[in-house]
């Protein structure tokens, strides 16, 4: 399956061809749509038939490889036949809040020195997990850090090293519950200029200015040493 999100995260709609078909879901020989991990929801959206039937699509998940993606139907949908042409349509006005919300996230990362236990990334609501021994952290601090950032406009970029290669820089990894997709030879690196560098395979917006105005939100205890840093967009 060719996964066009993962190199152009911008790509709203994509032909494709239905690979297989099911009760399990759909999946195609390319797509547009992210699926669940890392911290980031599967995308929504659409598929168009040729006929211009409109089949909604409620959800999108990983299947038995990084490189499959299932596609999961609205309940009671009709399920496309293999080899059917259809145009997938992912509902982009939630995925971009998606991608500012990631981005976002990084920037945090940046912010804060710690390595990360967990996250979840929403379209009005965020979060990021540090483990923090001793650490006060400041909310008014925090939030104008972030828009400093973001205002400076830093360039987002992508790059790929070899599973080896990352092995033999481990420090990449700031994430201590989710491990970063390997196995496959190669690692995608997001690349804030200047700001942060770690691997992930999620998407993302191309300049930090595209994320607009955050304020963090509560500061919570989830453990002994475990910080809960929420944020949201400021509008």
């Amino acid at each position: 399956m060719e996964l066009l999100f993962r190199d152009d995260a911008y790509l709203k709609s994509c032909e494709t061809t239905v690979l297989a078909s099911g009760e399990d879901g759909v999946r195609l020989d390319r797509t547009v749509f992210y699926p669940t991990g890392g911290g980031q929801p599967g995308d929504t959206g659409t598929l168009i038939t040729s006929s211009g039937e409109v089949i909604r699509v409620v959800d999108t998940r990983k299947g038995d490889s990084h490189e499959d993606v299932v596609h999961i139907l609205e309940s009671a949908a009709p399920i496309p036949a293999v080899g059917d042409k259809v145009t997938a349509v992912i509902d982009w006005e939630r995925r971009h809040r998606l991608m500012r919300m990631h981005s976002c996230l990084h920037l945090l990362c940046a912010v804060v020195t710690g390595n990360v236990t967990g996250g979840q990334i929403g379209e009005e609501k965020s979060r990021l997990d540090f483990d923090l021994p001793d650490t006060q952290l400041d909310k008014e601090f925090l939030t104008a850090e972030l828009n400093r950032l973001i205002t400076e406009n830093h360039s987002v970029t992508q790059r790929w090293i070899t599973d080896e290669e990352l092995a033999a820089n481990s420090d990449l990894v700031r994430t201590m519950s989710v491990k970063p997709p390997s196995g496959s030879g190669k690692v995608r690196l997001l690349d804030i200029a200047g700001v942060d560098l770690q691997p992930c395979g999620g998407t993302h917006v191309h300049e930090t200015g595209e994320i607009g105005a955050v304020r963090v939100g509560k500061i919570e205890n989830k453990g002994r040493q475990n910080r809960r840093i929420n944020i949201h967009f400021d509008i």
